[in-house]
C-alpha cells in the first residue's frame, strides 16, 4: 500500500496542477478511487482481468478517454502532450508504471462527468461519484468494503 500523504504530494498534486484541475475535492476522490481500486496501490494489474494501474483503468476505457475526448479538445491535448510527453496516445502500460500519468488519465475519465465533484469531505458522496462515473452501477465495487478500503488507506 502507497503512502497516502506521499501520494497526495507527490503523484496527485503536482499532476492535477499540471493539468490545470487542481481541486482539494478532485484529490480526495482521486485517493478514493486508487483505496478502492488498487488496495491504494498494492496492485498494479488487474488479478483475473485487463485493469491496470494504480486506479485500475480498463485499457478500453483508456482507448476511448483518448480517441473519443482527449483528441477532440485541442487544450487538454495540448497540456497532456507539453506535461505528459504525449504527442501521440502512448500505450497502455504506460499506465501501469507512471503513477503521474495514471493519475492524469484517472482526473480526465471523471472530467467527463457532467455532475461537479463530490465534497471531499463527504465519505457517501465520494462513493456515490466513484460508483456512478468509474465503477459503474455493473461494476464488482460494493459499498461497506469500498468505504472500508478508503478509510484503511486514509488512516494508515
Amino acid at each position: 500500500m502507497l503512502n497516502v500523504q506521499q501520494l497526495k504530494e507527490l503523484i496527485i498534486k503536482p499532476t492535477l496542477l499540471d493539468l490545470i484541475m487542481f481541486s482539494d475535492d478532485a484529490m480526495e476522490l482521486l485517493v478514493f478511487t486508487c483505496a478502492v481500486e488498487s488496495w491504494g496501490g498494492t496492485y498494479l494489474k488487474q488479478i483475473q482481468g485487463p485493469a491496470l494501474g494504480i486506479y485500475q483503468m480498463e485499457p478500453a476505457t483508456y482507448n476511448d478517454i483518448w480517441q473519443n475526448y482527449i483528441n477532440n479538445k485541442k487544450d487538454l491535448s495540448l497540456i497532456m502532450a507539453t506535461n505528459f510527453d504525449c504527442g501521440r496516445i502512448p500505450d497502455e502500460d504506460r499506465l501501469i508504471y507512471d503513477l503521474r500519468f495514471a493519475t492524469a488519465m484517472c482526473r480526465i475519465h471523471y472530467l467527463r462527468a457532467l455532475e461537479p465533484l463530490p465534497n471531499k469531505a463527504d465519505v457517501q458522496s465520494l462513493w456515490n461519484y466513484y460508483k456512478n462515473h468509474y465503477n459503474t452501477l455493473e461494476g464488482a465495487a460494493v459499498h461497506d468494503e469500498s468505504i472500508h478500503k478508503y478509510l484503511s488507506f486514509v488512516n494508515n
